[in-house]
């Protein structure tokens, strides 16, 4: 398998060096205010130059665009507190270009600027390739996604995937001890399913955790799709396996070509019964 190099666009310009605590904290700050999202921040960000001048200009900008109150800042002491949280919880807040940040996420549309990493930060450089699919994955779907994530491994490619039962956990523990990175739809220390508690901290320790989301953030169903886009985001490919008519994991695949990804189909047996496509 030779995966080819995703789509690469203007790099965002609103980093371009490792940032310091009073920056990390800013851009925290500007990121969990209201109604900033990745876009939007970036957008701030250039324009005025960094994340403190932004938080300062926001009440100026929602006055300007008629609102009748301010728009709400994520204060400095919730910041800290959100910071303290994930030190407490193993876990190290990277933004776009830092180690821990993957590269090719940067290059898709509205990246994420911080992300929370737990483990080894270099996993994150790649090669990387996504497997996900079905969360009730047949026997032979499994140990097939056991062996490509074995082989893919053995090849020098790290393994990503979202953490969920079935394919993702097949693949998962077939990577473990090469690589491989779970994408989080919750705070790194917030376990779903709960089954998968000591996968979860055996990837802490020897894989990498990614997410967008605080500590202590328990995911809504609205928020896989958005893990989603990461774990496609963050690959050069991905690997569907058994995945169902209306699943994430047909998400995760149409996001992938959205984002210039390749992407790979496991047929499966159940495909000819109507339940599954491949």
């Amino acid at each position: 398998m030779a995966p080819r190099s995703p789509k690469v666009g203007k790099p965002p310009s609103a980093h371009t060096s490792k940032l310091n605590d009073r920056q990390r904290l800013a851009w925290l700050r500007l990121i969990r205010s209201e109604n900033v999202g990745p876009a939007t921040f970036r957008a701030l960000v250039n324009q005025f130059g960094g994340a403190e001048a932004a938080l300062n200009a926001l009440p100026a900008l929602s006055r300007r665009g008629g609102r009748a109150n301010s728009i709400r800042v994520y204060g400095e002491a919730e910041a800290a507190a959100e910071l303290a949280a994930a030190a407490n919880a193993g876990a190290t807040l990277v933004a776009m270009g830092e180690e821990g940040y993957p590269p090719a996420l940067t290059h898709v549309d509205a990246p994420p600027p911080l992300l929370y990493a737990k483990g080894r930060l270099e996993l994150a450089k790649g090669p990387i390739v996504a497997m996900v699919g079905a969360r009730n994955g047949s026997a032979a779907g499994q140990k097939l996604t056991r062996q490509l994530a074995t082989e893919l491994g053995l090849e020098g490619f790290v393994i990503a995937s979202g953490l969920a039962r079935g394919i993702d956990t097949a693949a998962h523990i077939a990577a473990l001890e090469r690589g491989t990175i779970a994408v989080l739809a919750g705070g790194v220390d917030i376990v779903y399913p709960p089954e998968n508690v000591e996968l979860q901290r055996a990837i802490g320790e020897q894989g990498l955790l990614l997410t967008e989301r605080s500590p202590g953030f328990s995911p809504r169903g609205k928020d896989f799709p958005r893990r989603n886009r990461l774990i496609s985001g963050i690959s050069l490919g991905v690997v569907v396996v058994e995945a169902a008519e209306r699943s994430g994991s047909l998400i995760s695949a149409r996001l992938a070509g959205e984002q210039g990804r390749e992407v790979f189909a496991v047929p499966s047996i159940r495909a000819r019964q109507g339940r599954t496509i491949s």
